[in-house]
């Protein structure tokens, strides 16, 4: 316990703490702030579509507690930004910063609290945009295709896909209300020569199954080739494993914010098998996830170096500053996965392109701030 008192007392110093403290307090103040006021302009704005679609109180308030965790994660890189500038310029103003140099701190030495309040951010925003937004933004999605958007599409027709390798599935019409199948057959191909047919009349997922792809087909019949040979089962009905989901029939806006990383990989798997064109959306929200957690640390490096300093003007210049720096960040992001989606650009280099070039500025001011 004493040996742990020390390594505590060593790497969390009273002077960190306070910093941490003023770090974390100023940016969890902020998205508090912005994003309240987010929401009741959001509300504003839709109120009469809410009224008209007879959204359900129940379901708006739900709407707007999954709307609060999304914004804040998306734009967390702004208020790292700001919280930064805001509150060391404060800091900078009473003279607190000057009377830690003249302890002999150095500016290494000073950047230690922000860097560990980085950490703890940039963790947060990795496990909030892994796993809990996307299980909450299903709703959310639903939610404004059906009361803010109303587009949402619940039947769809004439679905073909590869589910396997040799396997093609066909879907004649989808209803996803009740998660039916109608007119449905099941092709297996080797060596390019048909070996199964099987057809359906009805064929219904089942979600409550233990397994993920589970289907319960009705008047089935079966016909497995053999050379010149024929063989025809027929079957009332029939439990089937086949690697397909209702959602994989449907084009959902922002449905790459739905998933989780492990649903991610998966999906993009799954449609690289099938051919699909849509893939690179759903490859750059993967390694946005991974990329955007890293911009608290190069946000809250820069912030330091642009506010440390006493300057007679106050904080305005260097707030200023910062958040053109900041908006630069997220529009940089914006054409880069634009680029990505659009064009060859790598979904990889496109979401790191932003950190790369902001790391190098970081890197620069904080020379310049050593000097």
């Amino acid at each position: 316990m004493k040996l742990l008192r020390t390594i505590r007392r060593n790497l969390f110093s009273r002077l960190d703490r306070y910093i941490i403290a003023k770090f974390l307090g100023t940016y969890f103040f902020s998205i508090i702030l912005i994003i309240s006021i987010a929401v009741v302009f959001d509300f504003s704005e839709h109120s009469d579509r809410f009224t008209m679609n007879h959204a359900p109180a129940m379901g708006l308030a739900k709407y707007y507690l999954y709307f609060v965790p999304f914004y804040s994660n998306l734009f967390s890189a702004l208020f790292v930004f700001i919280a930064v500038i805001f509150f060391t310029s404060k800091l900078a103003e009473n003279s607190e910063i000057i009377a830690m140099m003249s302890t002999g701190m150095s500016f290494k030495r000073l950047m230690r609290p922000y860097l560990i309040s980085s950490i703890i951010i940039a963790a947060l925003s990795f496990v909030l945009g892994a796993e809990v937004i996307p299980r909450s933004s299903v709703k959310r999605v639903e939610f404004e295709m059906r009361y803010k958007n109303k587009k949402q599409v619940e039947v769809a027709q004439h679905i073909q896909l590869q589910v396997d390798t040799g396997v093609i599935a066909y879907i004649d019409n989808f209803d996803l209300r009740t998660k039916t199948g109608y007119r449905f057959s099941l092709d297996k191909y080797q060596n390019k020569s048909l070996v199964s047919h099987l057809t359906a009349q009805q064929i219904q997922y089942d979600s409550l199954a233990d397994e993920r792809f589970h289907w319960k087909l009705y008047v089935v019949k079966i016909r497995t080739l053999s050379g010149l040979r024929e063989k025809i089962t027929r079957r009332r009905i029939m439990d089937s494993v086949i690697i397909m989901e209702p959602k994989d029939f449907f084009v959902i806006k922002n449905q790459q914010q739905t998933l989780t990383n492990d649903e991610l990989r998966d999906y993009i798997d799954r449609q690289r098998l099938r051919g699909a064109g849509n893939v690179k959306v759903f490859e750059m929200e993967l390694q946005k996830r991974f990329a955007d957690p890293f911009a608290a640390f190069i946000l809250s490096t820069i912030g330091l170096c642009l506010s440390f300093r006493k300057r007679k003007g106050g904080m305005g210049g260097a707030l200023g500053l910062g958040l053109a720096l900041s908006a630069t960040y997220i529009l940089l992001q914006t054409i880069s996965s634009t680029l990505a989606i659009n064009s060859d650009w790598p979904p990889i280099l496109a979401a790191w392109l932003p950190n790369i070039i902001f790391t190098l500025i970081a890197v620069l001011l904080v020379r310049r701030a050593q000097r």
